[in-house]
């Protein structure tokens, strides 16, 4: 077959997570409810801290920012998904499929950037906590926040123009149920050398850098719990960063997992069900993760619900 560039007239097929007909009800009911899970479960938590003045600190303040972040993430793919399901059909136009690509890496790449942000957040509170006040100002919160921006969008937006002008061939099937970037370059007719060496260094500055600083966050404030005497010390100072050491496990361990089961199945299908724990679960349960052993989240909710319309 002559490759040819037909993104003019031709749709994206994506193929899903399974095509037996039989388990497509059972995939619209699960991915349903947690997608509204995920929504309203991060909703709360913008809500709560919003609502609440005693929660208007930069730790909750990047809670807040990560939720909606979560919130944009999920909604990227699952509705796609759902309705595909629901129509029984696979198509998603060349546009759509551009278009969902460049958000997916937009949040994405926003998710690991606040959980770098928080983790330096928590760094400054336990190592430094005599100037957390002077250092965490608004001023730099909301720069880190729009620094994040920044980057996440010109990022997203270098890898889609990337994108634009490559040729397809006329099959375009994506065995995965959005359209991820490496496998719409996989089907690529055209010369791939570039686009593959902006994904792999993008990966490797954008993935790894904030990995990096998370990494040295945690190994500083290992070493500062390590020198408070009291046991009830340590275990306050742990606590107030438990919750986004566990989100950040979760997210890149989930990541990790995907790449790494890729790399040993070579199976575009079952990296596609693994993709499921980073796109859809992991923002599903960080706001369970942030609120059920955290006292203020917990508070704020209570008033936010017990208020009088």
């Amino acid at each position: 077959m002559e490759p040819g560039n037909d993104t003019q007239i031709s749709n994206f097929l994506l193929l899903g997570l399974s095509e037996d007909l039989e388990l497509q009800p059972l995939l619209f009911g699960l991915f349903l409810s947690m997608y509204l899970t995920t929504v309203f479960g991060n909703l709360f938590i913008i809500l709560a801290v919003s609502s609440d003045t005693q929660l208007h600190t930069p730790m909750y303040f990047f809670l807040s920012n990560l939720s909606l972040v979560d919130i944009g993430f999920t909604s990227t793919t699952v509705p796609k998904m759902l309705q595909n399901i629901q129509t029984q059909s696979k198509a998603i136009t060349y546009a759509g499929c551009i278009t969902q690509n460049y958000f997916f890496i937009l949040f994405g790449e926003l998710d690991i950037c606040f959980l770098a942000v928080m983790a330096y957040d928590r760094f400054v509170a336990i190592c430094h906590p005599l100037h957390y006040q002077a250092t965490m100002h608004p001023r730099l919160c909301g720069l880190l926040v729009l620094l994040s921006w920044l980057i996440s969008s010109l990022h997203s937006l270098l890898e889609s123009l990337l994108l634009l002008r490559l040729s397809f061939c006329r099959v375009l099937e994506i065995p995965h149920f959005f359209c991820e970037l490496n496998q719409m370059v996989q089907l690529a007719c055209s010369d791939t050398f570039l686009n593959n060496m902006v994904m792999y260094f993008g990966t490797g500055l954008l993935g790894g850098g904030p990995l990096a600083a998370i990494l040295y966050s945690y190994s500083k404030i290992v070493s500062s719990i390590r020198k408070i005497s009291s046991v009830q010390g340590k275990y306050k100072a742990f606590s107030t960063c438990a919750s986004h050491l566990s989100v950040v496990s979760l997210f890149y361990c989930t990541v990790l997992g995907v790449y790494l089961s890729s790399a040993v199945t070579h199976s575009s299908r079952s990296s596609g069900v693994a993709s499921v724990m980073y796109t859809v679960v992991t923002p599903m349960l960080n706001p369970f993760i942030y609120s059920l052993r955290n006292k203020d989240i917990k508070r704020a909710l209570n008033l936010f619900f017990k208020r009088e319309p």
